[in-house]
């Protein structure tokens, strides 16, 4: 088994929040860490004017996090990947092929109505090839 750490990621705040507990834990393991988006439709919006346009699409959300993590402990090796497909199955699927350690997800939509209907986190420890970690991303 590989000493990696993998964790999705999309643009909200409570997945900022399972990656920094995610590289935490890399970090304590000595472990490497893998950002992971998925998306099952890319959505892009461009930015400027002229030469001076920037796009940015929802794909781009483990490169970003994975740059800025990497600022904040220079010492964790940090990669980033995105996946077309559902959130769990590609976490997944990266964990198979990288032999993770880990899977690091966050508990958003595991309360209230979103128990019922599923989550990430639910699904992703239903099936996953490795021991996974639930962050407690609520703000409460």
């Amino acid at each position: 088994m590989a000493n990696v750490v993998v964790v999705g990621v999309d643009a909200s705040p409570s997945a900022r929040k399972a990656a920094e507990v995610a590289l935490d834990l890399a970090g304590s393991l000595g472990a490497s860490l893998h950002v992971v988006t998925a998306f099952e439709m890319e959505n892009a919006e461009t930015f400027g004017v002229g030469s001076d346009k920037v796009r940015i699409s929802n794909a781009d959300s483990s490169e970003i996090v994975a740059k800025s993590l990497g600022a904040s402990r220079p010492g964790v090796e940090i990669t980033h990947f995105a996946a077309r497909g559902k959130p769990a199955d590609s976490l997944i699927k990266e964990a198979i092929r990288l032999d993770a350690r880990v899977i690091v997800v966050g508990n958003r939509r595991m309360r209230g109505i979103g128990r019922l209907l599923g989550s990430v986190a639910n699904s992703v420890a239903h099936n996953a090839p490795c021991d996974v970690y639930i962050a407690n991303t609520y703000e409460d």
